[in-house]
């Protein structure tokens, strides 16, 4: 009995629940459509701004719809009819304004555009290897056989004139006669001069050395063997042959290093090529002496590309007298190059002075040559350094550009009375330099951009249905569901 009426009760509250809907439906007016929403908001029932989606505002109609993400109604924006009235066709679409509070929540940080000369690190890894230039390779200069052989082994170091072979020579033996011959009819009195000069110079040819030769005229008899001399001082680091192998006339030998002077092989990535030249200087350091920073000078750029590695290779002479450094020790090198205005290397040191092309350790006030190759000294300007200098380049922060692909924005803080004002603007930049990007158009010297919070302005106008400056392209889109033709 009591579960009738419980069940009673219930079906009369529903009814009174469903009458109570009814009733109100009848009393309330219709909501207003879209397009009946922007005769109402703004007067007029023909609405010429922009239709946008408030889930997805990044969606920008010039007529009334349905989102074609969501399937929502298309709702009017006030960047069109009212900022047209307030400023004319000209409406600062990408403009946004931001209270004291709001900024501090954003965290925006802003510096100013300013002139001044940057500084670009190029950071390059390479290793040590001998100096081409400083190398002699001892050779057989007749064919014979090698009777001994002083330096038994490679890394020994050895002075100009130290003893390095003896070689057996049958044909030296030969020659030898024949000069001796040539020698004793010339004391006689025939005319044999011009047979003793050519011998003494075919001698001369073999590596005999003028007093060996004055040696083997004064003593009177022939001699089957010669000794070679080492040529330079330095590191014996290759032994070719074993004693008493047998040689043709330029068979090497050994070959001879001055390690007191190195080359650094560098790899260069294509992309800082811009910021190098002949002459630079170069600070790098090694797994070994990690403590230690080492100096040296560029002195070759290659001029082809590696298409493997798309680096280029470079050269740097450095100094090691103190004999620290060894070959094929790996080693981490950064070029500081001094940019100026339109990206120019400047270089205090050589602005106006005079660089041997050979030798870039070799530079003078004045014309001249080289102290020592004797090439003459060409001018620093010939190699891309300024000749005086530059004028300083207008720079902003890196971190303050937006790269959207195709083009570069920064936000820009305008002065207002009414809180914080940022403008969008298209920028044209220069290279890259270091932490700074260099400016050729769209920023003044002063102006204020904004380096912190650029992504979180670029929000803002998306939500305020205002256009995004990193994707203006789309904006008047159409009717085309939003596809790019």
């Amino acid at each position: 009995m009591k579960g009738a009426q419980k069940l009673r009760t219930g079906l009369l509250i529903l009814v009174a629940v469903v009458l109570g809907w009814w009733l109100r439906s009848l009393a309330s007016p219709p909501l207003p459509s879209a397009p009946q929403a922007a005769e109402s908001a703004y007067g007029d029932s023909t609405y010429t701004g922009l239709w946008t989606c408030s889930m997805h505002p990044q969606v920008q109609r010039t007529s009334a719809g349905q989102c074609p993400i969501c399937g929502m109604d298309l709702i009017p924006t006030e960047s069109g009819s009212r900022m047209e009235e307030e400023h004319g066709e000209h409406a600062p679409e990408a403009h946004i304004r931001l209270s004291a509070a709001a900024r501090a929540r954003a965290r925006i940080r802003t510096t100013e555009a300013e002139l001044r000369y940057v500084e670009v690190p190029v950071r390059m890894v390479g290793k040590l290897e001998l100096d081409e230039t400083r190398q002699a390779t001892i050779t057989a200069w007749v064919p014979g056989r090698l009777e001994r052989l002083f330096v038994d082994f490679t890394g020994v170091q050895v002075e100009p004139g130290d003893h390095m072979v003896q070689l057996f020579s049958p044909k030296l033996y030969a020659t030898q006669t024949e000069l001796l011959q040539a020698a004793a009819a010339d004391q006689t009195g025939r005319d044999a001069s011009r047979v003793l000069d050519a011998t003494r110079e075919r001698l001369r040819q073999w590596g005999l050395e003028s007093d060996q030769i004055e040696e083997i005229e004064r003593r009177g008899t022939a001699s089957d063997r010669m000794t070679i001399n080492a040529p330079m001082g330095g590191i014996v680091v290759s032994k070719y042959l074993q004693q008493g192998s047998y040689v043709e006339e330029g068979t090497p030998i050994y070959t001879i290093a001055d390690l007191s002077h190195l080359w650094l092989k560098l790899d260069a990535y294509e992309s800082d090529l811009p910021w190098l030249r002949y002459g630079q200087h170069v600070e790098f350091t090694t797994e070994a002496y990690s403590d230690e920073v080492f100096t040296g000078t560029i002195a070759f750029i290659a001029p082809v590309l590696d298409n493997r590695t798309r680096t280029v290779k470079v050269r740097v002479n450095v100094d090691n007298s103190q004999g620290l450094l060894k070959p094929d020790m790996f080693a981490k090198a950064t070029v500081r190059a001094r940019i100026a205005g339109r990206g120019r290397v400047m270089e205090p040191d050589l602005a106006g002075k005079w660089i041997c092309p050979m030798h870039p350790e070799v530079v003078r006030s004045e014309e001249g040559t080289c102290d020592i190759c004797g090439m003459d000294l060409v001018t620093t300007e010939s190699r891309g350094y300024l000749s005086a200098e530059g004028e300083r380049p207008l720079v902003i922060p890196s971190s303050s550009v937006l790269i959207t692909g195709e083009r570069s924005v920064v936000y820009v803080e305008l002065d207002s009375e009414d809180g914080f004002l940022y403008e969008g603007r298209e920028v044209l930049l220069g290279p890259r330099a270091g932490d700074y990007y260099i400016v050729r158009e769209g920023i003044e010297v002063g102006e204020r951009v904004v380096t912190q919070g650029s992504f979180r302005l670029d929000s803002a106008l998306q939500i305020q249905a205002k256009p995004s400056m990193m994707s203006r392209s789309n904006l008047f889109s159409g009717e085309d569901g939003g596809k790019n033709h």
